[in-house]
């Protein structure tokens, strides 16, 4: 097929990507990625830190995802052009901002897939141990980056799939828990909530303990951009990314919230902050409890494909991001072609080496490196939720914005409190290991950014090493005056 660069006709997008999602296809778009193996497996660290008051950090978390996701509503609403928020955060906070979002989050989600698709080859060897870890992560790289370079409409039938089999798990894992808390079986007397209390309180490790498991909580609710991501693609973008977010935060929060209180009142919780494999998984403890034959296994399956869903939508939204990138001349400009079927096959194909490295890396040299990974993902996807609600504040005082269908309610108020909350995680390094590694790691990623970019703009400035070189552009964006 051929490549063609920007320019398509209006009903590609005018962006070489093609309109082929509907609005229940890019609600579940965002769910797959955001619910992932943070929930079906790592509740148990969170339950370790702030034990059953984890529920307070979980909803604090939701209302935070909640801001950002109604704060992109509001901008991509009105603008739904390919870079999503790096594009309008180039034309409201200038084009070192566009640049630095969009390879931090670029970044963040290389580093997630990878983790994905090592976690996705470990369940494998459930089944199969003698199985060559290598093999079962190229297995997995390379059938996700085939549904990826498919046509739109493939990809989103495919994680559509995925994603109902993972709420339809999340759904019969809260029925389950309600039915235990209720009424219990034969064989064993319903529970009520008291676990919420029986073990040294609700607040066991003190309140101290909520805000030390942000880092944590934020991180499993990180995904919520693929909708805003995907609005280019989607058949109608207003009332689609309305009725996406609306249901994909309704969705988030009750499922978190529903199966973590579910699974609190059950077990008590010093023995689901144990919980960190299959066999000791929460879902595992709860299927077996009801009397589910090879809840083990059933289990296993779900977390499969859970990996495989946030890693099938997070290579989505990395492709399209890196292809904005190119359009925009902040990349190679080969990354910013598309085929004639609409996909962006060079970003894609360049953002599934980016993970497959990652995901070698982790397979080769094991916690130690997928630390420093994790820890530039956390602090990516924190500063990236950040300069959204820096650039929702510049977006506001634009007079020439198009105008929104979506709104972010609070006025100046809310995303200024957003930005103190996502703030104030980061300050949680002074105790928590892990966040103090992400700050680490991500100051001097940001560092090389500055000087990545100062040295772009350079070589742009100077047309007698380059003829018919340009500075860099802000992006052009159709509908709004160009400044």
């Amino acid at each position: 097929m051929s490549d063609t660069t920007t320019g398509r006709p209006p009903e590609s997008g005018g962006s070489g990507l093609h309109r082929g999602l509907g609005r229940r296809q890019m609600a579940l778009l965002g769910l797959g990625s955001a619910l992932g193996t943070g929930l079906f497996l790592g509740a148990g660290s969170a339950i370790s830190v702030a034990g059953p008051a984890v529920l307070i950090s979980y909803a604090a978390g939701a209302l935070i995802a909640l801001t950002v996701a109604f704060a992109l509503g509001e901008m991509v609403s009105a603008l739904p052009v390919q870079g999503s928020f790096g594009t309008i955060a180039a034309r409201c906070l200038g084009p070192f901002a566009g640049f630095s979002v969009r390879w931090i989050y670029w970044l963040a989600l290389i580093v997630g897939i990878g983790s994905e698709v090592v976690a996705a080859a470990i369940y494998l060897r459930f089944w199969w141990p003698d199985i060559p870890l290598w093999l079962a992560v190229v297995v997995f790289a390379g059938a996700v980056t085939a549904v990826n370079t498919a046509g739109v409409r493939n990809f989103g039938s495919t994680e559509s799939v995925l994603s109902a089999i993972k709420a339809f798990a999340v759904v019969a894992f809260i029925i389950i828990g309600v039915v235990l808390i209720v009424f219990g079986l034969p064989e064993r007397p319903a529970t009520g909530v008291s676990n919420w209390t029986s073990h040294g309180g609700f607040l066991p490790e003190g309140t101290l303990a909520v805000w030390l498991v942000m880092s944590i909580v934020l991180f499993s609710f990180a995904g919520i951009e693929l909708v805003a991501i995907s609005a280019p693609e989607a058949k109608e973008p207003g009332p689609s990314l309305r009725g996406a977010l609306r249901s994909l935060i309704l969705r988030l929060t009750l499922f978190y919230l529903g199966a973590i209180a579910v699974m609190l009142a059950v077990m008590p919780w010093p023995k689901l902050a144990s919980g960190h494999g299959t066999e000791t998984s929460p879902f595992v403890m709860m299927f077996s409890a009801a009397g589910i034959p090879a809840a083990a296994s059933v289990t296993n399956f779900v977390v499969l494909v859970t990996a495989l869903s946030a890693a099938n939508a997070n290579l989505y939204a990395s492709g399209r991001m890196l292809h904005s990138l190119g359009s925009d001349r902040l990349a190679p400009a080969a990354l910013g072609t598309t085929t004639e079927r609409g996909v962006p096959r060079p970003a894609v194909l360049v953002s599934s080496l980016g993970f497959l490295a990652t995901a070698g890396l982790t397979a080769l040299f094991g916690p130690r490196v997928f630390s420093v990974l994790l820890a530039l993902g956390t602090f990516g996807v924190i500063a990236v939720w950040i300069i959204i609600l820096l650039t929702l504040m510049a977006f506001r005082r634009d007079p020439d914005r198009p105008p929104s269908t979506l709104r972010l309610r609070g006025g100046r108020v809310t995303p200024v409190l957003g930005i103190a909350a996502l703030l104030s995680v980061y300050a949680t390094g002074i105790y928590v290991p892990e966040m103090r590694t992400a700050c680490y790691v991500g100051g001097p990623v940001l560092v090389l950014l500055a000087l990545a970019y100062l040295l772009l703009r350079a070589r742009r400035r100077r047309p007698t090493e380059r003829p018919g070189a340009a500075p860099l552009p802000l992006p052009v964006v159709k509908g709004w005056t160009s400044n």
